[in-house]
This record gives structure tokens, sequence and C-alpha cells, in this order.
């Protein structure tokens, strides 16, 4: 199953080999490998049939008319006919969750380790956008839980920041308990709720 992120991704690299065979009169669809190296699947459908690329640097033209042909593609056919598109894609979006200790904007140890993951990401980025999202339990009132899932994400802000990163790639938001990861009633104290979500692209 695709994250938003990973669909996005896959998006800009079809259409990208799309967008490079439009001058034949065809498209070319090429199916990337995961970052990981798995394989994911995709359905070519038209008027004129249909077929699934299931396997990395599987691919097919698609020709006006709607006649879908395969062809044989592998990782250093599509380095060689496909680099230069490869090379202008952004970098793949990452998510990382951080969970905090209950009443605070301080991190479980636990989350303390995923921030240097969170730190390795970004210094290998050259211009990071962030997004940084604060969220809390249902324990507290409304307003005392709006404060402090903003004041986790800027914590996480400032944390970054004196890394090293810029705070102009910084979008900081606080969302309270309306957005709860686990669905609990009120007053509930919900580790996995507790959490700045922090997104990398």
């Amino acid at each position: 199953m695709f994250s938003e992120l990973d669909l996005r991704f896959i998006a800009l690299l079809l259409l990208s080999f799309v967008l490079g065979a439009c001058a034949t009169g065809k498209d070319r669809i090429v199916l990337l490998p995961n970052k990981d190296g798995s394989s994911s699947a995709l359905t070519l459908k038209t008027s004129k049939g249909e077929t699934v690329l299931d396997k990395p640097y599987s691919a097919a033209n698609v020709a006006e008319s709607g006649a879908i042909t395969p062809l044989e593609q592998n990782a250093e056919s599509v380095k060689t006919n496909y680099g230069n598109v490869l090379s202008a894609q952004p970098e793949r979006p990452v998510s990382y969750m951080l969970y905090f200790i209950s009443g605070t904007d301080e991190l479980t140890p636990e989350s303390k380790v995923m921030l240097q993951q969170v730190k390795a990401e970004l210094k290998a980025r050259a211009a990071p956008e962030i997004t940084a999202i604060g969220h809390t339990d249902t324990v507290g009132k409304d307003a005392n839980n709006d404060n402090l899932s903003k004041e986790r994400a800027t914590t996480m802000k400032n944390v970054l920041v004196a890394y090293g990163v810029s705070g102009e790639h910084f979008t900081v938001a606080g969302r309270g308990e309306r957005e709860l990861l686990v669905q609990t009633a009120d007053g509930v104290d919900e580790p996995k709720n507790r959490r700045v979500e922090i997104n990398v692209r």
C-alpha cells in the first residue's frame, strides 16, 4: 500500500517519462523500484486493452491509438535513457512521528533516538521544506492542548534550527486533540496521540 507521499513521487516520475516521450507520439511508462528496491505494481488500461507492470523497470509504450506495447528495460537502460530526468526529480518525501512525555514538550527516549534520524535526513538534503505539526491526547482542556501541541512543534523546529537547518524552511502548526491518531474518549492518556509529525520534502 502506498502512502500519499509515495504516490506523489511515483506520479512525478511517471509524468516525467510521459512528457519525455510526447514528441514521439506515444507515452512511455517505466515502473521504478521502491526506495528499498522492492516491487510495486501499476495497471495501464486504454480502450485497446490493459497490461500490468509489476516488476522493477517493467515498461510499456502507449500509442495515441491506445495500443499498449510492452518494453524490455533494466536499471542500466533506464539510467542511460532517462538519467537526466531522474537526476532532475526531487528527493522522495519522508515523514517521521515523534512522541512526547505526557503534558510536556519533552520527547520520549525512543523518539530522541528517532530525532537523530531526522537530523541525518535533513543534513543530506540541500534545501528541505519541513512541516512540523503538533498533537496532544485528550487529557486537559482544549485551549491548553492547542497551546501544548503548538509548543511541541515549535520545540522540534528550535531543536532542528539549532542543529543548522534554516528556519525559513519550516512550517509549524498545532492541532491540539482534534486529529487523534488513536481515537479515544475525553480525558484518556494515549501515548500515540502525544506526537509531532515531521514531513520533509
